[in-house]
């Protein structure tokens, strides 16, 4: 499995890293440590050589309770990052947004990937992304952000979250976004319980049926603050334990904050596999 950018491919053989470079002041786990563009980049370059195949730049935090952020002001958080990383870094600049207007600047800027924790669903998304011709992630989300943990509810959490991943899919192809060009998200932690959170871990393969490659984003989350009663910055352990399992369930790319540990435990994770 491979996932093709306008310059070039990623191997998707094995699971590899996007690291994430939110360009935020007030992200749930690392809000502000990056908000000036030079400190971005920088960072951003550190993380390709820690190990990222992929940069996830975001200017606009969903975590719960934040506040929104109009299109001007996401665009001018991150398209000078994504402009200083594109002179210095030869690994795909993914742009995580929800508005169409952003994900034509940043794409415009240099980024070749969309990952919308929307999954296409604002007006004119569908539309903008397949003009732009660039492999696009979908993520499941219940609500909206500003209040998507309050007390969320599904029949069956596993069947209603593959469910809707099917339906964007069919839509995104009606809008002439070829299948090849499409990642899958389950939304971990967006609209979810801690119970509902372990359950989609536990049925991870469900979601590679589909045939499409498929992201998980669980690093530092609040799932494993609540199971170990650690705050964000002591979530390292439970964050790489997920990963792991994420990668042994099928899981192509791990969206995370810690480089260079989870690109560690994947390689371990590959020698054991290539072991007689």
């Amino acid at each position: 499995m491979r996932l093709q950018f306008p310059l070039g491919h990623l191997d998707l053989s094995r699971p590899v890293v996007m690291g994430i470079l939110n360009v935020t002041p007030d992200s749930f786990s690392d809000g502000g440590q990056d908000a000036d563009a030079a400190a971005a980049a920088v960072r951003g370059r550190i993380m390709v050589r820690e190990g990222a195949a992929i940069l996830d730049v975001g200017g606009e935090s969903t975590r719960p309770g934040a506040a929104p952020v109009d299109a001007e002001d996401e665009i001018a958080r991150v398209v000078p990052v994504i402009e200083a990383l594109r002179r210095t870094v030869e690994v795909p600049i993914s742009i995580d947004s929800s508005k169409p207007e952003v994900m034509a600047a940043a794409v415009t800027a240099g980024a070749s990937m969309i990952n919308d924790v929307n999954a296409l669903r604002a007006p004119g998304a569908l539309e903008v992304a397949a003009g732009l011709g660039v492999p696009v992630c979908m993520m499941h989300m219940q609500g909206e952000p500003r209040t998507m943990q309050t007390a969320p509810v599904y029949e069956d959490v596993v069947s209603d979250v593959s469910q809707f991943l099917v339906e964007r899919v069919a839509a995104c192809e009606n809008a002439g976004i070829p299948r090849s060009n499409l990642v899958l998200d389950p939304g971990f932690g967006f609209g979810k319980t801690v119970a509902h959170n372990l359950s989609l871990m536990k049925h991870l393969r469900r979601f590679c049926e589909a045939g499409l490659p498929l992201l998980v984003g669980v690093s530092r989350k609040s799932m494993i603050g609540t199971l170990l009663d650690r705050p964000v910055d002591e979530r390292l352990a439970g964050s790489l334990s997920l990963a792991c399992l994420a990668a042994a369930a099928g899981a192509n790319i791990l969206r995370v904050h810690d480089v260079r540990p989870t690109v560690d435990a994947l390689a371990m994770m590959a020698a054991v596999d290539a072991a007689d």
